[in-house]
Parts: C-alpha cells; sequence; structure tokens
C-alpha cells in the first residue's frame, strides 16, 4: 500500500477513541516523561497494538530529536497515525486535560502538597514509576537494542549521557548513533509501512505548519508589542519556550523562572510552589504553564491565562509533529537511512536507561530498602502484569498512609 495514500475509513479510528484513551493515561501516567514513555507502549503497543514496536521507535526517535516535551510529541504523533489531525488535537487535550486543569485550579485554590502524607504519595509514585521505566527499558532493549552492534552503541550512549546528561550531550548522541547506524547497519529498505494502518500528511501541509511555526516564533513579540497585548505577550513568551527548550520539562524551569519571575509577573516562591506541585500529578510536565498563566498578574489571568499559556508552550510541538513527520517518513524509507535509523532507536535505548538512573533511580532511591520496593513494582508489572495504573496508585497510597 502506497504510504501517501488517504486511509479508507474502515481502519480510521475515531477521535473519540483516541481522546478517551489519551485521557485515561493524563489520569494515570505519573513519573514524569520518561515514565510516560513506558505507559505508552504499554497502552499503545502491546495492549491495543495500535502500532508495531518498530513504529513505536521510530516516532519516539523523532520526538527525542524534536525541542519540547517528548511524550507529548509522541502522543501527539500516535494520536495522527491512528486518526488523523482531528487525532493529534484529541490525544493532546486528553493527555493534558487533568494536569492541566489541576494546576489551573492549583492558582486559585494553592493547595499544600508538602509534609508528610504528601511527600509519602509523592515518593510512592517515584518509585512506580522507576519501576515502569525499568519494564519498558528491557522490552524496548529486547528489539532495538540486539547484537553486538546495537547494543555496544546502547551502552555507549548510556555510558556518555551518564557521564555528561543534558540536552546537548542527548543530541549529540542521537547524531553519533545515527552515523554509527549509518556506516555500520544496513537494513533493507520497507515496502509498505511499519503499520498499514498510518495516516499521513501531505508535503503541502507539512511546510504550511513549518512555516507557521517560524512565523509565530519571530511575530508574536513584535505583535504583542505592537498591538500593547497582554494576553499576546503572555503567550509569545511559553510559545518561545515550547519552541526552543530540549530536554523537556525539567529543563523548562529555568527559562520560565527567568521570564516570568525575571519580569516580575509572579513572584518566586509562587513559582517554586507551583512547579514543585506538578510533580507530583500525572501527564505532561509542561501542564506547569496553566498554573504561571493563571497565576501571574500583568495579563489576563484566571482560567483564560491558564489556558493561554497551555495552548501558546504546546503549539510549536503540534506544528513540529505535523511539518516534520512526512519528512521523517521518507527518510527512513531508505536502506543507509534506515541503518541510521537504527543507530538512533539503539541510541534511544541507552537515553532510557540514562535517564532510568538519573533523575528517576536518584531521586525515588531515598534509602536502601527503596530498592526493595522498587522491585516488587517491576515484578507486580512484569511477572504479575497488572496495569501500571494499579501499580501506581496502589505504591502512591501505601506509601503515603505509612508515612503518616
Amino acid at each position: 500500500m502506497d504510504e501517501t495514500s488517504p486511509p479508507s475509513r474502515a481502519w480510521a479510528a475515531p477521535a473519540r477513541e483516541v481522546f478517551q484513551a489519551f485521557l485515561v493515561q493524563g489520569f494515570t501516567a505519573f513519573g514524569g516523561p520518561v515514565a510516560h514513555i513506558g505507559y505508552f507502549r504499554r497502552e499503545f503497543v502491546e495492549r491495543r497494538a495500535w502500532l508495531s514496536d518498530a513504529a513505536f521507535a521510530d516516532l519516539l526517535a523523532l520526538a527525542q530529536f524534536l525541542p519540547g516535551p517528548a511524550s507529548s510529541q509522541l502522543g501527539m504523533a500516535i494520536g495522527l497515525r491512528r486518526a488523523g489531525y482531528l487525532g493529534l488535537i484529541a490525544a493532546w487535550v486528553g493527555f493534558t486535560l487533568p494536569a492541566g486543569a489541576a494546576m489551573i485550579a492549583l492558582a486559585y485554590l494553592a493547595p499544600d502538597l508538602t509534609g508528610g502524607w504528601g511527600d509519602g504519595v509523592l515518593h510512592g509514585l517515584q518509585l512506580a514509576a522507576a519501576a515502569v521505566v525499568l519494564n519498558a527499558l528491557v522490552a524496548m532493549a529486547r528489539t532495538l537494542a540486539v547484537g553486538p552492534i546495537r547494543g555496544g552503541i546502547a551502552i555507549g550512549a548510556a555510558a556518555g549521557l551518564l557521564l555528561s546528561h543534558g540536552p546537548v550531550p542527548q543530541i549529540l548522541a542521537l547524531i553519533a548513533g545515527g552515523l554509527f547506524g549509518f556506516a555500520l547497519l544496513r537494513e533493507p529498505a520497507a515496502s509498505e509501512p511499519d503499520d498499514p494502518a498510518t495516516q499521513a500528511v501531505p508535503p503541502a501541509v507539512s511546510v504550511g505548519a513549518l512555516m507557521i511555526f517560524i512565523l509565530l516564533l519571530g511575530m508574536l513579540p513584535f505583535l504583542a508589542a505592537l498591538l500593547d497585548s497582554p494576553s499576546l505577550g503572555l503567550a509569545s513568551v511559553f510559545y518561545r519556550a515550547g519552541a526552543l527548550v530540549f530536554g523537556g520539562g525539567h529543563v523548562v524551569l529555568p527559562l520560565l523562572q527567568g521570564e516570568i519571575v525575571g519580569r516580575g509577573w509572579l513572584d518566586q516562591s509562587t513559582f517554586l510552589g507551583g512547579y514543585g506541585a506538578v510533580q507530583a500529578l500525572p501527564g505532561p510536565l509542561f501542564s506547569f504553564a496553566g498554573f504561571v498563566g493563571a497565576a501571574q498578574q500583568v495579563a489576563p489571568g484566571g482560567w483564560r491565562g491558564g489556558l493561554v499559556a497551555l495552548g501558546a508552550i504546546f503549539l510549536p510541538s503540534l506544528l513540529l509533529v505535523v511539518g516534520v513527520l512526512p519528512f521523517w517518513d521518507r527518510l527512513k524509507t531508505q536502506p543507509a537511512a534506515r541503518g541510521a535509523l537504527a543507530g538512533v532507536n539503539a541510541v534511544v535505548v541507552g537515553v532510557l536507561a540514562a535517564a532510568l538512573w538519573n533523575p528517576v533511580l536518584t531521586t525515588a532511591v531515598r534509602r536502601p530498602s527503596d530498592w526493595a520496593l522498587a522491585a516488587g513494582a517491576y515484578v507486580f508489572l512484569a511477572v504479575a502484569k497488572l496495569p501500571p495504573w494499579l501499580v501506581v496508585v496502589g505504591f502512591a497510597g501505601v506509601i503515603g498512609l505509612f508515612s503518616r
């Protein structure tokens, strides 16, 4: 089947199905962007079989390359593959809605999530998330890091990122993996898509999306100043953060801190309190934008400001996924490019392994007994095959209860 041909209605999934599936993830995917990869793979590759392991790895590699929130971009790409443009929007809305609404409400209510029970719940979430990441790492290594070359690339990437972690070393590792794969691996060109039920994006739409991405990046600050619009100024700050930040939600903190606190839009303690609260919520860390947009007092705040900030920080990801995915699809049909992609996918395994150690385990493990708790959570997932949400909620509740 031609990958660029329009899909038939016989297999095109409705956007409602995508929204419902990602809404469940939005309520249950605790643990941050690295853990989200494990949740998505378990749900959309193993349970729902919406896409193959190879297709999932391809989309994950693309999300790692793009600036912005990798797990949200992965979700958008899955939604686009499954149900077209409406599916992309449905995946983003479903995944972001719970945490986004909670963060906007937090700006009004400002509940205290620290101390005793709250710290225990957060600790349980972190340990369960470590087990989810380990489960995903083992499963992905079995398919993406097989053989001495791929295994060596994955191990080398993990070692390098443990020594020097951050967005720049991660991008360099992905590029190096692609070069090693190009030189040492040769994959036969695929005669059909990885998954037959794949929605394609026409070239004209992808080029248009990239042009809009660049125009908004350059024009929003000038329009905000020209029109003297606080709302456009707010949107400009968050759009720039979503467009230029590599490394996900943890990296966006210093940028937003400089933009928001530095301009006097929000005081330091309120800013850090909201950022601490988002760590305890499921869904994307970028939903923190909803709190800042609702709490700041310069532009119209409240729920309107929260929605403006949320929309602006995620809009670059939406445009980039639509704009870059068609070129990614064409590139990976070439044997040499598929070899490079195999090397990149092996690096993704190394990236996940390095992230499992730092920040996942280094944050979650506070005492020797935590190793046993994390191992127990992994057994529940990998051996007992319990759903991740049950393991996460169970560990959070039990550890929180004993921490009172």
